[in-house]
């Protein structure tokens, strides 16, 4: 909208024009006439024509910027807008939030908070390329916007940048130590990430209300990295925590599954051992030393170590299985099969177990069954096959 420039350069015409232009509201004009009076009852029109001319060229600029102020939200209702926001958010109801944010977001200057919102809303719908920018900007206007700054850094590791999301963690870690599991368990990935491990050990160390260089923060350590499918690194951990602590729980345990898994099986038995000395309740180590034994055949001392995991822990499938294979090894049929049955209830989907009841009843002449239990383990087999290929 344009506005004409006042015309004419005496006062009174000035004075004319302003009193009888449809951009001054009434109210402003009667105002005018009441300032005015006074100067001309006492004569002093001529001394007052310099300030009256600024007075009503100020009256045109204001008239003309008027239209365009309106269109602005007052500041009060743009904080309301974000807060009615956020309230639509906590409902979950992330359509209605963004409707309200997005036309807050063209206001100049930028109204408070609604970055901040904005990032959340793209979060919480899997938007995080709109996200990031979005809390991008929020710590733009206000670098001290923790939850934004902490959001930056998990949105940026969920993009795959962990390198670029530590900046935003060790903020929120300095800022708030230990106050967000979130953030310093991701903090601890992204060090991992960067193979800074001395620093993902302190972090998750700090999560778990360990201290740094003890050695339940090694075992910490450990722990994540075979997580990260990092076994070498994970055994490397292990065993720093074993020499600072010899009898530390679990730390054999782990040893010996990573050499089980690598089929070193001399290596897996020591170290189950020294786990079983240690901890001789714990019923995964006696499941792994049978399946340790079963390897070389050990048959006796495998199920005796199966024996004793299912009467620490009926729940563990593994178990059923080895004690199934051990059985039919023996030639005890009859014996495997109630263990295989029952390791097939646990888990019905298990290909292995199903392949081993069709070997039991063929041994036992139920030959129908031993069909039924094949076709079930080709089928499953078949469809693990195609889950792997299309990455399911």
């Amino acid at each position: 909208m344009q506005c004409d420039k006042p015309v004419g350069n005496s006062t009174s015409e000035l004075f004319q024009q302003v009193m009888n232009s449809s951009r001054v509201p009434p109210e402003t004009r009667i105002l005018i006439s009441l300032a005015i009076l006074p100067l001309l009852n006492l004569h002093l029109w001529q001394y007052a024509g310099v300030a009256m001319h600024t007075l009503y060229s100020a009256i045109f600029v204001l008239a003309c910027i008027a239209p365009l102020t309106a269109q602005l939200p007052p500041a009060s209702s743009a904080e309301n807008n974000v807060a009615k926001a956020h309230q639509a958010l906590e409902r979950d109801r992330p359509d209605e939030a963004l409707a309200i944010l997005q036309p807050l977001a063209t206001v100049l200057p930028p109204v408070k908070g609604v970055q901040h919102e904005l990032g959340l809303v793209y979060y919480r719908t899997g938007k995080l390329a709109e996200a990031q920018h979005a809390f991008a900007q929020a710590i733009e206007q206000d670098a001290q916007d923790k939850e934004s700054v902490q959001m930056e850094g998990l949105v940026l590791y969920r993009l795959g940048q962990p390198a670029a999301a530590i900046p935003y963690l060790e903020r929120v870690s300095q800022w708030m130590p230990g106050a967000n599991a979130d953030a310093t368990y991701v903090l601890g990935l992204c060090y991992l990430n960067a193979q800074r491990y001395d620093d993902a050990r302190t972090s998750f160390a700090m999560q778990y209300g360990q201290a740094p260089n003890s050695a339940a923060a090694y075992l910490l350590l450990a722990t994540m990295l075979r997580h990260a499918n990092l076994p070498d690194l994970a055994a490397t951990q292990a065993q720093k925590a074993i020499d600072l602590s010899p009898n530390l729980p679990l730390a054999h345990f782990m040893l010996g599954e990573i050499a089980l898994y690598k089929s070193n099986i001399d290596q897996a038995i020591t170290e189950l051992e020294a786990e079983r000395h240690i901890n001789p309740d714990y019923a995964p180590v006696y499941d792994r030393l049978g399946d340790a034994y079963l390897h070389l055949d050990r048959l006796d001392e495998a199920q005796q170590a199966l024996t004793k995991a299912i009467a620490l822990d009926t729940s563990m499938t593994g178990s059923f299985t080895n004690m199934g294979k051990v059985l039919l090894r023996r030639q005890d049929t009859r014996t495997a099969i109630m263990y295989l049955r029952h390791a097939e209830k646990m888990d019905p989907a298990d290909a292995t177990i199903h392949s081993l009841l069709s070997q039991a009843y063929h041994r036992t002449g139920q030959d129908d069954d031993a069909k039924r239990e094949n076709a079930l383990a080709s089928k499953m087999h078949e469809e693990n096959q195609l889950n792997l290929e299309t990455g399911k």
